[in-house]
């Protein structure tokens, strides 16, 4: 039963943008083999998660430049996700999602200035008001005219719900809830307007995109998600004949357009419409448009909104399968990885060399263990690639890992878990990463390098125990390895020094020390001196390289190679 009470105020606004992103991914597959129109090219799922994607990154941003100032400002949250998912819309349901977030922006903006600012919340009529106002957004931005049988006919019946539930004075609640269901009605009813979807056997895709939407807030609001329909092609499709139809345009052009008059952003929408299909134009404060078309002609398409204003954020790309074999609309890029790490140095270092970050909690403030599958499931989605190489660095608990990557795999990514117990290892790893060779072979090398790499961590006793070592008295230092006390020693330095010598008794050419958020920056500097004259000294030929990483917990993190 639905939980009432929670308000639609700026912490839920951001909430369901969180929770829109984790739905669109568990469909966005089903959503996928919906797509049939306006271009049967499978991306409509993507897109809008990305879409959305971009709009949550951007609320979270301007979340944490506020560092908390605004946090209860609805209409600010509102403003960010709209300005978010313009600036990242992706194909031409992203434009539409776009204008749906707009729409609330500029109905809780003008209630927020009507109230002098002060708006704590969306309720039911301003709800109806923001989708109606996101429906006329939708038809302005497609040049004005409504194909029925779309995601706008789907809008619309969820925009007349909440509507008719403002006027007979019902709560926010059930307004959310008959929208969704109102959604659903419309929804069923898409292939009886548009022949296309018929033919196919499918309910519009965007349309179904949109029902995901709606059922988030209602999950948001209520605790309760509601049973839906899994929505696939009718068999009997796969064996109709298929109509006759032309050639599919060879590129999708996207790009935001500055500087822009009104009779300009017309000029461009003729012109589009003579180089292609797929027009949409979507509007934006300050004269500004995000462009999005498919055309034969990419060059052209890019020319006439030089002729319009300033470009910036040119995306072109192949509407058909390119050369790296990925569908069309899917995926940004072929391979990344993603690498879970602890502390502002690590995440830096990480990034640097070329790895996508993973760190525990929304801002790294979190403890490490709290990672879980979800998590792990988005960051691999947010890394845009079709394979990616997971580095745990011991930072997700094992049934974590092998949830998320599972979860993955079944959503199309091709996950590859390698087994770093450290960041260390992690960047050890991370060194011989081919992104040219085949999947199995680079996940092979990087975790025999990740193995072959020794490592320890150096701690600082708490209180008084028994160890391997021996007894430890609270301030001494613990040179750690395989979860073992191997060291006792009276300070920090001592311990490493220590544990150093026991890790390089095999031998070693490369030797890497991560130091902590527990060691201030000047101390650094002596200890790794320190550290630097005791290798010249007794293990001469092997390099030190030593990082602050700011990671918690472990005073250092030890490497040798």
């Amino acid at each position: 039963m639905d939980t009432p009470g929670r308000r639609l105020d700026a912490s839920a606004l951001r909430d369901w943008a969180h929770t829109v992103v984790s739905d669109l991914i568990t469909h966005i597959d089903e959503i996928n083999r919906l797509n049939v129109f306006p271009v049967a090219d499978s991306d409509t799922g993507a897109n809008m998660l990305f879409t959305m994607r971009a709009a949550l990154a951007e609320a979270d941003a301007v979340a944490r430049a506020d560092d908390g100032r605004n946090a209860g400002n609805v209409a600010r949250v509102a403003a960010a996700l709209s300005s978010g998912a313009l600036n990242g819309a992706r194909g031409n349901s992203g434009v539409i999602v776009s204008q749906i977030l707009r729409g609330i922006a500029d109905i809780t903006a003008s209630a927020a200035a009507d109230s002098a600012g002060a708006l704590p919340a969306i309720d039911a009529a301003l709800l109806a008001a923001a989708l109606w106002r996101g429906v006329e957004l939708v038809i302005a931005s497609m040049g004005g005219e409504e194909v029925r049988g779309t995601i706008v006919s789907v809008l619309r019946a969820a925009a007349a719900a909440v509507e008719q539930c403002a006027d007979a004075g019902e709560t926010l609640d059930q307004a959310v809830a008959a929208a969704g269901d109102a959604a659903v009605v419309a929804l069923e009813k898409t292939p009886e307007q548009l022949h296309v979807l018929a033919d196919a056997g499918v309910v519009d895709a965007g349309g179904r995109g949109l029902l995901v939407m709606l059922d988030a807030l209602r999950a948001t609001l209520t605790g309760h998600t509601p049973a839906r329909s899994v929505y696939e092609p009718a068999p009997r499709a796969l064996f109709a004949e298929a109509p006759a139809a032309r050639p599919a345009p060879q590129f999708e052009v996207m790009y935001l357009l500055t500087g822009c008059h009104a009779a300009a952003a017309d000029t461009l929408r003729d012109r589009l419409v003579e180089l292609g299909d797929s027009v949409a134009i979507a509007a934006a404060p300050s004269q500004s448009y995000s462009v999005h078309v498919h055309t034969d002609d990419a060059g052209a398409a890019v020319e006439a909104g030089l002729a319009a204003g300033q470009l910036s954020r040119i995306v072109i790309s192949a509407l058909s399968s390119g050369a790296n074999g990925l569908p069309a609309g899917s995926w940004t890029r072929e391979r990344a990885v993603l690498a879970v790490v602890d502390g502002d140095g690590a995440a830096e270092l990480f990034a640097g060399e070329g790895a996508c970050v993973l760190r525990p909690g929304p801002d790294g403030s979190a403890p490490a263990a709290d990672i879980t599958a979800h998590q792990l499931v988005r960051a691999v989605v947010d890394t845009g690639a079709a394979q990616v190489m997971v580095l745990p660095n011991g930072y997700v608990a094992a049934e974590e890992l092998v949830a998320g990557c599972t979860a993955a795999l079944g959503w199309g990514v091709d996950v590859v878990p390698v087994p770093t117990g450290s960041m260390v290892q992690g960047l050890a790893a991370l060194a011989v990463h081919d992104p040219v060779s085949q999947a199995v072979d680079d996940g092979y090398t990087m975790a025999r390098a990740a193995g072959a790499a020794r490592h320890g961590s150096v701690r600082t006793a708490t209180e008084r125990a028994l160890t391997w070592a021996g007894t430890c008295e609270p301030g001494d230092g613990l040179g750690i390895a395989g979860d073992e006390v191997l060291i006792v020693a009276g300070d920090i330095a001592a311990a490493a020094i220590g544990l150093l010598d026991l890790l390089l008794a095999s031998g070693g050419d490369l030797v890497t020390v991560l130091f902590g958020a527990a060691v201030a920056e000047e101390d650094a500097a002596a200890l790794a001196d320190l550290l630097e004259k005791h290798m010249h000294d007794r293990h001469p030929g092997t390099e030190l390289v030593t990082y602050r990483t700011g990671h918690r917990g472990d005073v250092l993190l030890i490497g040798v190679e």
